[in-house]
C-alpha cells in the first residue's frame, strides 16, 4: 500500500513536471511569435502619449485589442481604466497583472522616428507629453501576454485578470485616479483577486535581466508644503522685518540632519528633499511670507512617521526662534506606501524568473527611493513588483538617460522576456496553487 502510494506521486510529481514544461515550452514559441507586434504596439503608444486620466486613445486601442481575445472587458475604471477578465480551462486562484498606460508632461529628444510630437496644457501651462519612464512598454508587453495566455486557455488553472491603469504619474490637482481609485472602485474584487504581479522597464539595468528585491523595494512617499510667514520690510531695512526666506533657509539645513542624525541607515534609507522655494518678487522687499515644496521617502511606517514628525518639530520651532511661524502640510497632495513585496511569494516565484531568464540574469537589487503606486494593490493583497532591463547591452548604467527626462531610452530586445515572465508567473502560481 505504501509503496503504491509513493508510486503514485512519483508519477503525479512527473506528470506535473512535463506539463510544466510543456506550457513554459508554449510560452517561449508563442512570445517569439510575438515580439515585433509587441515593438509595434509600444512605438505606437509611444509617438501618442496621454497624460494621467486623459489615456483616451490608449485605453480605446487596448479594450479594442482584449475585446478581440475573446475577453471579458471593462472600461472607464478610475476614469480612462480598462480590465479584461481571461477564465482559465480549470478552476484555481485569480491572478491580476498590472500595466499603468499615462505618460509624462515631458517634452522628448530622443531621436527615434517614433519621438512624441505631442503637446497639451497641464496646470495651466502648455506642455510637451512624453512616456519617459517606459509606460509605453508596459502596456504593450501586457497585451502580449494577454494575447499569449487567451491561446492556452485550455491549459490555465484559473483566471487572469488584466489592469491596464491610468495616472500612475499622479494626476492635476482636484483630480482622483491611479491605482488607489482602481482600488477603491474594485478592481480587485469580482473575481476578488489572489495575488498581483506587476513589471516596470529599467533604462539603467541591462536589456536580458530582471532585477528584483523582498519587503520594501520602493519607498512610500509623501509631498510636503512648509509656510513660513514673517514680517516684510524695505530690502534697506532688514532689521525692521522677520525675514521669511532667511528663516526658510536655516530650516533647508535643519531639515538634512533628519536622515544624517535621526534615521539608522543601517537598516533602511531615507530621503528628505525641498524641491521647489517660493517668494518674494523684488529685490529690495523683504516678503511677508515663503512656501517650499518637498518630498519625503522612506522604507518603513516607523520611519515615515519620524521623518513627518521631525520636519514638523524643526520647522516650526526653527520658524518660533526667528520670530516667525511655520505651517507644515504633510502629506500635501498625495502619499504612496511602501511598494512592499510580499517575501514569501517572491520566495515562491524566484524560480519561475530564473528558469524564464537563466539563474544568472535574475539579481537581487538595492532599495530604490522612487515611489509606485503599484503600493496601493499590495495593500490588499499579496503581490511582487519586478525591474526588467532595457539598457542596451554593454552600456553604462551612469550614462543611460534615467527616467523622468527628455532623452530617456529604452531598447525595445528586453520586451521579450517581459512578456515571457509575466506569462510565467502566473502560469506557475497557478500550477502550484492547484497542485
Amino acid at each position: 500500500m505504501k509503496a503504491s502510494l509513493i508510486l503514485s506521486l512519483c508519477v503525479f510529481s512527473l506528470q506535473a513536471i512535463a506539463q510544466n514544461k510543456s506550457l513554459r515550452l508554449q510560452v517561449n514559441t508563442k512570445a517569439d511569435a510575438l515580439q515585433e507586434q509587441v515593438i509595434t504596439w509600444r512605438r505606437d503608444f509611444h509617438e501618442h502619449p496621454e497624460l494621467g486620466n486623459n489615456e483616451v486613445r490608449t485605453s480605446a486601442i487596448i479594450a479594442k485589442h482584449l475585446q478581440s481575445l475573446g475577453l471579458e472587458v471593462i472600461t472607464g475604471v478610475a476614469t480612462t481604466g480598462v480590465v479584461g477578465v481571461l477564465k482559465g480551462g480549470h478552476p484555481g486562484p485569480v491572478v491580476a497583472l498590472r500595466a499603468d498606460m499615462d505618460g509624462l508632461p515631458v517634452i522628448e529628444r530622443t531621436p527615434v522616428p517614433f519621438a512624441s510630437k505631442v503637446k497639451t496644457t497641464y496646470n495651466g501651462q502648455e506642455v510637451g507629453v512624453m512616456h519617459a519612464c517606459g509606460h509605453d512598454s508596459h502596456m504593450a508587453i501586457l497585451m502580449g501576454v494577454a494575447q499569449v495566455l487567451s491561446a492556452m486557455k485550455a491549459d490555465l488553472h484559473g483566471t487572469v485578470k488584466f489592469i491596464f491603469q491610468p495616472a500612475e504619474e499622479g494626476v492635476e490637482p482636484g483630480q482622483k485616479g491611479g491605482a488607489e481609485q482602481m482600488v477603491k472602485e474594485g478592481v480587485l474584487d469580482n473575481p476578488k483577486v489572489d495575488v498581483i504581479f506587476g513589471l516596470h522597464i529599467n533604462s539603467q539595468t541591462e536589456a536580458g535581466k530582471i532585477t528584483y528585491r523582498p519587503g520594501g523595494t520602493m519607498a512610500g512617499v509623501n509631498d510636503m508644503q512648509i509656510i513660513v510667514k514673517g514680517r516684510s520690510a524695505h530690502g534697506a531695512y532688514p532689521w525692521a522685518s522677520v525675514d521669511p526666506i532667511v528663516t526658510s533657509a536655516q530650516i533647508i539645513n535643519n531639515l538634512q540632519t533628519i536622515v544624517s542624525r535621526n534615521i539608522n541607515v543601517t537598516e533602511n534609507p531615507a530621503v528628505v528633499t525641498i524641491g521647489a522655494i517660493k517668494g518674494g518678487n523684488r529685490s529690495n522687499i523683504i516678503p511677508e511670507s515663503v512656501e517650499m515644496l518637498g518630498t519625503l521617502r522612506s522604507f518603513t511606517p516607523a520611519d515615515e512617521k519620524l521623518l513627518i514628525d521631525r520636519v514638523t518639530e524643526i520647522a516650526t520651532k526653527t520658524a518660533e526662534a526667528q520670530g516667525a511661524t511655520a505651517t507644515v502640510k504633510i502629506p500635501y497632495s498625495h502619499h504612496y506606501p511602501v511598494t512592499y513585496n510580499n517575501p514569501q511569494l517572491t520566495q515562491n516565484m524566484l524560480p519561475s524568473l530564473q528558469q524564464t531568464a537563466g539563474a544568472a540574469n535574475v539579481l537581487l537589487r538595492p532599495p530604490v527611493t522612487g515611489a509606485e503606486d503599484f503600493s496601493f494593490y499590495q495593500e490588499k493583497v499579496p503581490g511582487l513588483f519586478i525591474f526588467l532591463g532595457g539598457m542596451p547591452k554593454g552600456g553604462d548604467p551612469l550614462k543611460a538617460p534615467s527616467h523622468h527626462t527628455p532623452d530617456f531610452y529604452i531598447d525595445e530586445s528586453g520586451f521579450n522576456l517581459g512578456v515571457k515572465a509575466l506569462c510565467n508567473l502566473a502560469i506557475d502560481y497557478m500550477n502550484n496553487k492547484t497542485k
